[in-house]
């Protein structure tokens, strides 16, 4: 005999919120972004510059064919540029986007927004436009502090915390792509501690808030209307987005604004070690449970690193209480340590973690290439090969320096090198450590191609880097 049971409408009810309760917690996209927007939108202004280029005159018939001797000379001598080589100065205009940052007009932007400026023009949402002098710029994080004399006090944004921001939160871009002023995108965080291979200190946030040429500099929210990051790049093969765009962390940013504001430049902390990423077969090697840290390849004689008896081989796991789950991370916080500040760095080394505290100084420009390895003309990262690397890569030489890194679009890459090549000649000449080759880089001839020797798989080939 079957039995059948009916659900009262109590009963169904109670099973509904039930369920309901039971599901994990997502935050629901907004129904609109408008009351962020009105309140924040005129914090964001349009930068334009205008820079002044000297060309040398264009030939006007570049290859000649056909054209009588006289003719020839005489359109050799006259182009666009004017008669006999005459230079007349062109003007060129960029557009940029900023965020006001005080009611008495101070602006961040992007560096490369007002790189070589003549003339910056800051123009707000009403259409009222001020002439902007700079306070400061640091092309290394792409942050530069720009000051108007506005007529009355200004809105103005204000800073979030952007080690709070996850995977996954909402975001909003406002900035000008293409000249379109007040331009208003959303999206999400897709990602954090992004790198794109142009610098020792990037820790990009990447999102899917749409990001076009025009929005750099401008502002990236949270859902509390705070700014937590400065929109800087956009990852496309076209120009255009394609949802992967990043942001400068506005931690990051901070501090050199600050430094700016105060002082005009930035003065950053410096540990004194060449470091790289750890991978799968590294960590195995080491003994460390996941691939984690930043793994010291050498040790600058006299540095902070060495009187804390940091050496190579130790394995950087966490800097002033924070892992680094990333190498990109380390030289960041180390940048942002004030100098003279004692801090406390936990090492890997023979299956243990260690303490040491170390003493930050100050980074000199000398010192700034060798914060991840030597970044030059050649587009490439090298590290010292230890014996741990050598016998990681199954590398039966001692001697030489190991490709870490090779930048995208240069000239290394075009030539095919890669990761975990041993360079052991530059130009015919014998490189059996980074202070050989640092020095070997430091003669080339910018204009000469240049010759390697180049080891891969225990096969070795000559490699021709051509000038760029």
């Amino acid at each position: 005999m079957q039995t059948h049971f009916r659900k009262s409408p109590l009963i169904a009810l109670l099973c509904a919120v039930f369920l309901f309760l039971a599901q994990p917690a997502f935050a629901a996209r907004p129904d609109t972004f408008a009351p962020l927007v009105e309140k924040y939108g005129d914090t964001v202004v349009n930068i334009y510059t205008t820079q002044t280029m000297k060309e040398p005159p264009i030939p006007y018939f570049p290859e000649h064919q056909g054209v009588p001797e006289f003719f020839k000379k005489f359109f050799e001598q006259q182009g666009p540029g004017g008669y006999h080589g005459q230079v007349i100065p062109q003007k060129r205009t960029s557009l940029g986007s900023g965020v006001i940052i005080s009611a008495d007009g101070y602006i961040i932007t992007n560096n490369h927004v007002i790189d070589e400026a003549d003339e910056i023009n800051v123009r707000f949402a009403n259409h009222e436009e001020y002439v902007a002098k700079i306070i400061g710029r640091d092309s290394k994080t792409d942050v530069a502090l720009i000051k108007i004399e506005p007529k009355d006090s200004l809105p103005y944004a204000s800073f979030g915390d952007s080690e709070k921001l996850r995977v996954g939160d909402w975001v909003i871009a406002i900035g000008n792509p293409f000249g379109f002023e007040q331009t208003v995108t959303a999206g999400i965080v897709s990602g954090k501690g992004r790198t794109l291979g142009s610098g020792n200190y990037e820790n990009f946030i990447q999102t899917d808030a749409s990001i076009n040429p025009g929005n750099s500099g401008g502002p990236l929210f949270n859902l509390e209307g705070e700014m937590v990051g400065i929109n800087t790049a956009i990852y496309s093969r076209s120009g255009g987005n394609i949802g992967i765009g990043f942001a400068i962390p506005i931690n990051m940013a901070k501090n050199v604004i600050d430094q700016l504001k105060t002082t005009g430049k930035v003065t950053r902390g410096w540990l004194g070690v060449m470091i790289q990423s750890v991978s799968q077969d590294l960590a195995r090697q080491f003994g460390l449970d996941k691939p984690i840290g930043a793994l010291v390849g050498e040790v600058s004689p006299g540095s902070p690193a060495e009187k804390a008896g940091i050496i190579p081989g130790d394995i950087i796991v966490e800097y002033q209480g924070k892992e680094i789950t990333q190498m990109n991370m380390l030289p960041a916080l180390v940048a942002q340590t004030p100098v003279g500040e004692t801090a406390q760095v936990t090492l890997f080394r023979n299956g243990k973690k260690k303490e040491v505290a170390v003493t930050v100084a100050k980074l000199e420009e000398d010192e700034a290439g060798a914060a991840m390895g030597q970044e030059n003309l050649l587009g490439l990262t090298v590290q010292q090969l230890t014996p741990e690397l050598a016998q990681s890569l199954k590398i039966k030489d001692r001697e030489g320096v190991i490709v870490a890194n090779v930048e995208p679009g240069s000239a290394a890459e075009e030539a095919g090198l890669r990761p975990g090549d041993l360079i052991l000649e530059i130009n015919r000449q014998e490189v059996r450590n980074v202070e050989e080759y640092n020095k070997a880089i430091a003669s080339l001839d910018k204009k000469e191609s240049i010759l390697l020797l180049v080891k891969r798989e225990n096969h070795t080939r000559f490699v021709v880097l051509e000038a760029r």
